[in-house]
This record gives structure tokens, sequence and C-alpha cells, in this order.
């Protein structure tokens, strides 16, 4: 913990008002964790709702050395947001304006505690969406998902957060105001430090404003079911249906183990011998919808496939996703803890990392359940244990560290969605070469000399 100066409380009181500066013990504990269930309680939390605020809050803790953690809705899963050192918890959940919405251009400017849903919303009065679709969408804020650099099952056809923002208003750890990027969707003027900042988890800089780029929402969606015999029939569809000419807005997969959750914990019905599952939503005109679900379903067809189902109404889609839905409640309900990890290998090795980690599984005797994003090879694997089960608590983060040695080894990244944070920086060294490594620390040092900046995040502490 960090003794924050009464004077500095003082002077922010004076910048922020003293109702949106909190010192109570009690009040600052919810603000110590996030949804890692980690949690260090920071000394002071901050309520934000103007760029001058941000600014100002981030010189006076560059004055007082004062430990500084920006936060959204604390959604992430990595522990990015919590006050290791504990420190000021400045909260940006006020700063919610929708700054402007220019249809003609495709462009929305927001403020960086604008929830997504509500991005999505306005977008869609004018025709358009925000490609970013994170499953907190509800809850989690456009600041957190630059971040994070968050995606979803959109990503596959529409890119991630960075693909997604045109520029940013930012404050450094040092407490300069930058603008970066663009209002066009074309510009080459300098370093395109937009895409630095989107993803480094509050490490670099503070964002205050971003200005979004828009889709036209799709005329029509249609979903189909695809039901294999082996993950391995399953990857193998995905290489061909990823290889015909309709890229599909969201392929996911789900294997074994959790399709057998969702057969014990749900009424949904699959076929015996299933050993993997894909969802495909396809979107586009409605004109060109029953040419895209028969090129999909070709792609589809072949060795091991069980059963394949395709959507005609909302309703039959509902009921198709009813499936993959029903597995958040299985896990929720099979183990009390759960290490949740979402690794990406390349598409083609996707049956060797699930072989990989079926071994794992049984070698630490602790059971694990992978689902996730197959077009891009981004799988969410979920090490489910026992704390009060001796062995699994022992062989849990053991376990944790073989997983990422074989997603390594396979040619893949420890993170595709979810960051870095405090769950991951310690093996971060595993992924990265030393001199690479060095040149972010630099990079980090430029933005942030006194390391004040949501510290001990990404890097291991000793090398920060």
């Amino acid at each position: 913990m960090t003794d924050i100066p009464g004077a500095f409380v003082d002077q922010l009181k004076e910048v922020l008002g003293a109702e949106n500066v909190l010192t109570d013990p009690a009040d600052c504990w919810p603000y110590g964790q996030d949804n890692s269930r980690k949690h260090h309680a920071p000394d002071a939390v901050a309520y934000a709702t103007t760029h001058a605020q941000v600014l100002e809050t981030v010189r006076l803790c560059n004055q007082d050395n004062v430990p500084l953690v920006a936060r959204g809705r604390g959604t992430g899963t990595t522990g990015s947001a919590i006050p290791v050192r504990g420190g000021l918890v400045l909260s940006l959940e006020r700063m919610d304006r929708i700054v402007g919405m220019d249809a003609a251009n495709r462009v929305m400017r927001v403020e960086p505690g604008t929830i997504n849903q509500a991005i999505q919303d306005e977008a869609a009065k004018h025709g358009y969406f925000w490609p970013p679709d994170p499953t907190s969408a509800g809850y989690c804020t456009v600041g957190g998902n630059i971040a994070l650099n968050a995606a979803g099952p959109r990503a596959l056809k529409y890119g991630t957060t960075r693909e997604n923002v045109l520029g940013l208003v930012a404050v450094t750890g040092k407490g300069d105001e930058i603008h970066t990027g663009t209002y066009t969707t074309k510009g080459v003027v300098g370093y395109d430090l937009t895409r630095l900042i989107i993803g480094s988890e509050g490490t670099l800089a503070i964002v205050t404003e971003a200005t979004l780029r828009l889709t036209p929402l799709p005329e029509s969606r249609r979903t189909l079911q695809a039901v294999y015999a082996s993950v391995r029939t399953a990857a193998t569809a995905v290489a061909r249906i990823m290889s015909q000419p309709i890229t599909p807005c969201a392929l996911e997969f789900v294997d074994a183990a959790a399709i057998e959750m969702i057969r014990n914990y749900s009424k949904a019905t699959l076929p015996k011998g299933a050993g993997a599952l894909l969802m495909v939503e396809l979107d586009g005109s409605e004109a060109a919808m029953d040419a895209a679900v028969e090129s999909v379903s070709i792609a589809a067809r072949g060795d091991g496939l069980l059963n394949l189902a395709a959507a005609r109404t909302r309703e039959e889609a509902a009921e198709l996703w009813a499936t993959r839905k029903a597995l958040s409640p299985a896990l929720r309900n099979i183990a009390p803890n759960k290490l949740n990890e979402d690794v990406v290998v390349p598409v083609s090795r996707i049956p060797e990392l699930i072989e990989g980690l079926e071994n794992l599984s049984r070698e630490y005797r602790i059971p694990i359940v992978n689902f996730g994003h197959a077009g891009n090879g981004n799988i969410h694997v979920n090490l489910l244990y026992d704390t009060q089960n001796p062995e699994q608590e022992k062989n849990a983060r053991p376990c944790l560290s073989r997983v990422f040695d074989l997603v390594l080894a396979l040619g893949g990244t420890l993170s595709g969605e979810h960051g870095i944070g405090v769950e991951k920086r310690d093996y971060i060294n595993r992924a990265i070469d030393p001199v690479t490594l060095e040149l972010m620390r630099a990079i980090k040092r430029q933005f942030d000399p006194k390391g004040l900046l949501n510290p001990d995040k990404v890097f291991p502490p000793a090398q920060a």
C-alpha cells in the first residue's frame, strides 16, 4: 500500500469536488477488484467527469508520486484494473457521454465510460453498429474495450477494437495531453500511437475520448449449427469454411467436455458421440443469404459430421444458440473455481491444442473445458478446480504453466482479447524476446517516466 499525503487528497478534492473523492476503506473496497477475482484495496477512489479533471489528477499523482489506476466497470478477467500498489483508483464510469454522432462519415465520438451497448443502441438508430462485441457488452465500457483491445465473435469478420477506432484523446502517465490518429479512415502521418495505446491496459495513457469507426448494420443474419464426431474433423471443417469466399461474422467452437456439460446442465439435445460443435453466423444482404448458407453448408459437410442445422427464423436461431449459451451456467455449477485463459493458436493446430489439453487434464487431474472463436483460433481454456481439494489447488498453477508452454509450442500466443494484467505477466517473457521486451519497457518509460500509471501490470514487477 502507498501512504497518500493528506495534502494530495485535499488538492484532489479541489479539482474533482469533495463528493467525488472517497477515502473511507469501506467505500474504496469495491474498487480493488475486477472479474479476475483478485483484490487489492486502493487508498483512495476518485470520479472524473471531464478531460481537464483527468489531466489535473494525473499531474497531481506525478507531483506526489501516487500510483494511479484508471478503471471502467471492472469486467476484465486478468486483473488489469486492480491497484496492486494501492494508491488512487480513478473511475471513469461517469465520463459516459456520446460526444458526437456523424452518420454521414460513419463516425461516433465517445467518452471512455460509455457502455458498449449504449454505443450499439445509438449507432443502430442511424443504421450502424460498432463491431467489438464482448460478452460483457451490456456492462463494459469503451475505455475498457480500448485498454484490452476487446473483441468477441464478430472480430472474425469485422476486426477487433484496434481496427475500429480512428483516433484518441488521452493523458499520458507523465501528465501530457495527446491527440492520436485521424477522423478519416485513411491517414499515414507519423507513428500509429492509436494502435499502440489500444491494448496497452492503461499502462501508457488514460483515454478521455475515442473516435469510433462504425459499420452499416447487415440486412439479414443466418445461423448454422454443425456437430462433429471429433475435434479434428471439426477443425478441418473450420479450415474449409474459412477458405471459401463467404466470411462468417461468427464461428464458435465447443469441445467434447463442454458438450457433455451442456448435456448435463441444460435441456439441449445433441447427437450421441458428439466430439465438437460449431456455431456459424452469417450476415449480409437478404438477397445473398441463401447462396451464403449453401456455400458454408457445403464447406461444413465432410468426414465426421453428425448433424447440420440451418435456422431460417429468429426463433430457430435462438434455439440453436441456446446450446452455446447453456455453457456459462454449466461452468458455474461444475466447479467453484476456474482459471479462464483466452489463448490463440493457428486454426490448423486447434486439434493438437485440444489433444494436448486433454493430456494435461489427465496428468494434473483437473477438468479442462474449451470453447471459443474457432475462425481465428482464439480458444477459451477453462481449468476447473476446487480450492478445497488439496491436490487440485496444488496442481492448478503448474498445469496452467504447461498450458502456456503448449500454446507457444504450437505457434500461438498467450492472449487474444483478455490481455495480460497480473494473471499472465509472469509468463510474458516466454512469448516475447528480451530485446523486444526492453523496447516495450522503454516505451512505457517514455509515456510514464515515474512508472505510476497502472504499475506492475504486463511486465513482471522485478523487470518493470
